[in-house]
């Protein structure tokens, strides 16, 4: 059968590649969205189109995202117009571009009252979508995100614990909107008691500059702003008591690092975004926190990362145990064999009800 899954391919995102595998290995031919107008035959071919972040839109300039925007608009227009089944997933609470926020919460809204299911990959944003009406709620279904499970190499378990030194890591795209600017003042007011490592490609080479200005500051924090290879994964993972993620909660919804972490045997002091909410008993694994304020944000991340220190120097293995808990946790509960069949399932549901 031939389906859009769009995108096919993301280097940086291996969440994507385990999908698709999943999806291969059922029998289905995956397509890019840039081949659906390729031709009559090719269109008509096209059995379901499933999008993930198909409303970030670029807002690196005015023009760019009205040309991207008004792109995005005729193809939804088009694919509602053709009958086709359309299933989006919805990744985060709004898109964490700001600038120009408008192109995306339409496109949002769109998505939302045009797609016939929204896969949704925590509880919590159902009451997100409940939001827009009990006719968009109807259409979610949940499916657990897969886990990373042997994805980046074995398990790299810290040979010494770092004595009683936290050694703390963040990894993944370096954005504004993950506050790292708050998390690079508060480590540095431990002191010699952390350590941080942040791990990433910035977003552009304005705010690579900013990070490195403010890490070289703050003595105990060391960046490698580039994106971090496969094969070198787990390694830094295996360096890390923890890892911090300090997401903003206003637009962050799930974390496909806060699996990562747990895929290789790490806890995280984290947010409470729909990923940790999810966690029921397990939160007690995680340090979790909310707030309403940056100020709030500040003392919170704070209370955490001093919990974490406190935990450490009393017992140098109890990170360790909870890393292990967690990782028996989504080895069974985010298997990437039960999130491809349940996909399966909603792809069947549609084309049967489509005729």
């Amino acid at each position: 059968m031939d389906i859009i899954f769009n995108p096919p391919v993301n280097k940086e995102n291996q969440y994507i590649q385990l999908l698709v595998g999943e999806l291969r290995g059922r029998g289905y031919r995956i397509h890019p969205l840039d081949t659906i107008f390729s031709g009559m035959k090719h269109f008509r071919s096209i059995k379901l189109v499933h999008l993930n972040w198909f409303e970030n839109v670029d807002d690196s300039g005015f023009f760019v995202a009205f040309r991207s925007f008004m792109r995005k608009m005729a193809v939804l227009a088009i694919i509602r117009l053709s009958g086709k089944p359309l299933v989006w997933t919805m990744h985060n609470r709004t898109s964490h571009e700001k600038g120009l926020a408008f192109f995306s919460r339409t496109l949002t809204r769109l998505l939302m009252r045009w797609s016939h299911r929204i896969v949704i990959h925590s509880r919590q944003s159902m009451s997100v979508l409940a939001e827009h009406g009990e006719g968009v709620r109807r259409k979610s279904v949940y499916i657990p995100h897969p886990h990373f499970i042997g994805v980046y190499g074995a398990v790299r378990d810290a040979a010494n614990n770092h004595g009683h030194v936290l050694h703390l890591l963040f990894t993944g795209m370096v954005k504004p909107y993950k506050n790292l600017e708050l998390l690079i003042d508060t480590v540095g007011a431990f002191g010699a008691s952390v350590r941080l490592t942040i791990a990433g490609k910035a977003i552009d080479q304005r705010y690579q500059q900013q990070i490195e200005k403010q890490a070289a500051t703050a003595g105990n924090v060391q960046f490698f702003p580039y994106f971090v290879p496969d094969d070198q994964l787990a390694a830094l993972l295996g360096e890390a008591d923890a890892l911090v993620l300090p997401y903003d909660m206003s637009s962050s919804l799930n974390s496909g690092t806060v699996i990562l972490a747990f895929s290789y045997k790490r806890t995280v002091i984290c947010p409470d975004i729909g990923t940790i909410a999810d966690l029921g008993t397990h939160r007690q694994q995680v340090f979790h926190y909310s707030y309403a304020t940056a100020a709030e944000h500040r003392a919170a991340l704070n209370e955490q990362i001093t919990r974490a220190v406190a935990m450490k120097q009393q017992d140098p293995e109890a990170l360790a145990r909870m890393g292990e808990l967690l990782y028996g946790y989504v080895a069974a509960a985010y298997d990437p064999r039960n999130v491809g069949a349940a996909l399966e399932q909603v792809y069947h549901q549609l084309l049967r009800r489509n005729g």
